[in-house]
């Protein structure tokens, strides 16, 4: 990289300075160095006072710029930052020996925590003149040779009927920035809509529900699936979308595989924002959870056989269950009213808009 020097001494060289700051562009400091050249300059043209007005740059900050500047015979690079790297480093024990031990002990018995371990590495550390460990560090020490696949794990397998092998299921990893909700409070019916899934076992045969809810109006859809795929939930969503009665903005869903992929790129496609639960919180989702119970308790669990045995059958009960739920059933929250009757209430619809909105729904 081409160093630029400038006299230190010469009357205005901070303006100088400014013309040749194309000479740095590689820099990797190169807006800070801009940055700072850009005060001293002003600071020489308005004084202290205005500087510190307008940049929040004390007198005593750019004397010093100007103090590196010059001692660093007009070198652009002195305005540079200092590195915040340490001059020393600690050193760690050697802990070789207690490594060995941990590797025997969990090697033995997979199930000790480092809590248990404590007191057995200490007997043996007295007893063999070694220091001994607190659990924090013997926790460290079990955390890197776990992570260097060097202690015994369970492996849950699964058999794969169509190959007839054993494989390790892994959680997929999203090629996608995940969006969390942080503090968006919904204001209108579609600002967000809150999706999840039940899964139910029937005897030994495993059935799904997805389920969403608006989170303004609580309008509710439900439809049961032979499998949980991110295409399913995809064909879910373009289901979901034909029977809303409002224009659908954004969707929060939890981490679950079947909300990556197909479903992700289908929101995409749709201009919707993806919101994602943070991990292990699923009161961010409280309204489809609660929801989840409700259609649980008052039309899956008493149609079971249905689920299990005829599922289009299941779906069109369903669809009967939902009809009732969002035009007639009152709900707490909406004081009294269905979710339908609220959405007419809200947007304050003629008597021949409304019955055609019921009809259409």
């Amino acid at each position: 990289m081409q160093q630029v020097y400038l006299d230190a001494y010469w009357v205005g060289y901070a303006r100088k300075a400014m013309n040749n700051l194309q000479d740095i562009t590689q820099h990797k400091d190169y807006q800070t160095i801009k940055y700072r050249l850009n005060v001293i300059c002003f600071y020489d043209d308005y004084g202290s006072e205005a500087t510190r007005r307008a940049f929040n740059v004390s007198r005593a900050t750019v004397f010093n710029w100007k103090k590196r500047l010059s001692a660093g015979n007009g070198q652009l690079g002195a305005l540079a930052p200092y590195t915040r790297r340490p001059k020393a480093y600690r050193t760690g024990q050697d802990l070789a020996w207690h490594r060995q031990q941990i590797l025997k002990l969990r090697t033995a018995h997979p199930g000790l925590g480092k809590d248990k371990l404590k007191p057995m590495l200490d007997t043996a550390s007295r007893f063999n003149g070694q220091p001994q460990l607190s659990v924090s560090t013997i926790g460290r020490l079990v955390t890197k040779l776990q992570v260097k696949g060097q202690l015994p794990s369970r492996r849950q397998l699964s058999y794969m009927a169509r190959t007839g092998r054993l494989v390790k299921p892994h959680s997929p990893i999203p090629k996608f920035k995940k969006l969390r909700r942080a503090g968006f409070r919904p204001q209108t019916p579609g600002d967000l809509v809150q999706v999840d899934c039940v899964i139910k076992v029937i005897d030994g045969l495993r059935r799904y529900v997805i389920s969403a809810i608006d989170y303004h109006s609580e309008f509710a859809f439900s439809y049961g699936y032979k499998s949980l795929s991110s295409t399913m939930s995809q064909d879910f969503l373009v289901k979901l979308r034909q029977v809303a009665p409002f224009e659908i903005k954004r969707i929060q869903t939890d981490n679950g595989s079947e909300f990556y992929k197909h479903f992700h790129r289908a929101t995409e496609q749709l201009n919707l924002i993806h919101f994602f639960n943070y991990p292990r919180s699923p009161k961010m989702n409280a309204k489809i959870e609660r929801f989840n119970r409700t259609v649980q308790e008052e039309f899956v669990d008493w149609h079971l056989d249905d689920m299990a045995l005829d599922l289009d059958g299941f779906n069109l009960k369903l669809m009967d269950y939902l009809i009732w739920y969002n035009t007639e059933r009152p709900h707490h929250t909406l004081k009294q009213k269905s979710p339908m009757q609220y959405l007419l209430d809200y947007l304050q619809l003629s008597r021949r808009e409304s019955n055609m909105l019921w009809t259409d729904t």
